[in-house]
C-alpha cells in the first residue's frame, strides 16, 4: 500500500489528532499556564500498528500499552519515533519481557511490583521511570493503590536505588464528579512537595477520551487517548 493509500484510508486519525490537539489547547489557555506543556499520549489497545504509525507520523511522540503479551507482538512493528508507557495492570511475573522496552511504567500499585522492577531494572543496569497509580474511586474493578495509602507507598518506593518515581496516574470512574479530579490534584501537590530522595515529581497522568479536559483542568500533563483518536475499539482476546 503506497504512502498515499495510508494517508487516505487513516485520514479520520489526522482529523481525530487535529481535533484533540485544538481541544486540549483550548483547555490550556481556560485552565493553566501558556508555558506547560500537556503531553498527548495514544493508548494503542487493539490498534493496528499501521494505524499506530500513522499517529506517530501525525506527531504523536508517546504510546500507552495495556497488555505485555499485545505489546510484545506489536513491539518490532513500532516507529521507533515514539516512546512507549505500560500503563495497564502489571503482574510482577511480566515485569521481565518489559523491562528494556517501555520507558515509564505508569501502573504500580504496590511495593512488590516496585521490588522486582527494581531488582530487573539492576540487573539491566538501569532506572526505570515509575508513576504510582492511584484507585481514586475507590472501584473494586480496578486497579491501583487507595488515595490514603499513596503517598507512604511512594515513601517506601523511593528507598529503592534503580526505580524513579515520576508522580502519579489515576483512571476517575465514568462520569464522577470533578472533586476526584481536584482530590488527585491536591495527592500530586502533596507528593511534589515531599521532595523524596530519587524522585523527580513531574507527571499528573490522568483523563482519558471522555474526560481529558476536566483532567487538564486540575493539572493533569498527560492524557492517555484511545477511542477519541482510532476510533471505537474491537475487543480481542489477546
Amino acid at each position: 500500500m503506497s504512502i498515499q493509500e495510508v494517508s487516505g484510508e487513516f485520514a479520520y486519525i489526522a482529523e481525530n489528532y487535529k481535533e484533540i490537539v485544538n481541544n486540549v489547547e483550548n483547555a490550556k489557555a481556560k485552565y493553566r499556564s501558556p508555558e506547560e506543556k500537556i503531553q498527548i499520549m495514544a493508548v494503542t489497545k487493539t490498534v493496528e500498528p499501521e494505524k499506530v504509525n500513522f499517529a506517530v507520523s501525525q506527531g504523536i511522540t508517546l504510546l500507552g500499552e495495556n497488555r505485555v503479551q499485545e505489546y510484545l507482538s506489536k513491539k518490532d512493528s513500532y516507529s521507533p519515533e515514539a516512546q512507549v508507557h505500560m500503563i495497564g495492570h502489571l503482574q510482577t511475573n511480566k515485569v521481565k519481557y518489559i523491562i528494556n522496552d517501555v520507558s515509564m511504567i505508569q501502573s504500580v500499585d504496590s511495593f512488590k511490583l516496585a521490588t522486582e522492577i527494581n531488582r530487573l531494572a539492576l540487573k539491566n543496569n538501569k532506572t526505570m521511570d515509575i508513576l504510582v497509580e492511584v484507585n481514586v474511586g475507590s472501584e473494586d474493578s480496578k486497579s491501583g493503590v487507595p488515595a490514603a495509602e499513596a503517598l507512604s507507598l511512594a515513601e517506601q518506593i523511593s528507598l529503592l536505588e534503580n526505580v524513579r518515581i515520576r508522580g502519579l496516574m489515576a483512571i476517575p470512574p465514568i462520569n464522577c464528579s470533578e472533586a476526584l479530579f481536584e482530590k488527585m490534584q491536591t495527592l500530586y501537590e502533596e507528593l511534589s512537595s515531599k521532595r523524596l530522595s530519587g524522585m523527580s515529581c513531574d507527571v499528573l497522568s490522568m483523563g482519558m477520551s471522555g474526560d481529558y479536559e476536566t483532567a487538564i483542568k486540575y493539572g493533569s500533563n498527560l492524557i492517555r487517548i484511545g477511542t477519541k483518536l482510532f476510533g471505537a475499539r474491537k475487543y480481542l482476546e489477546v
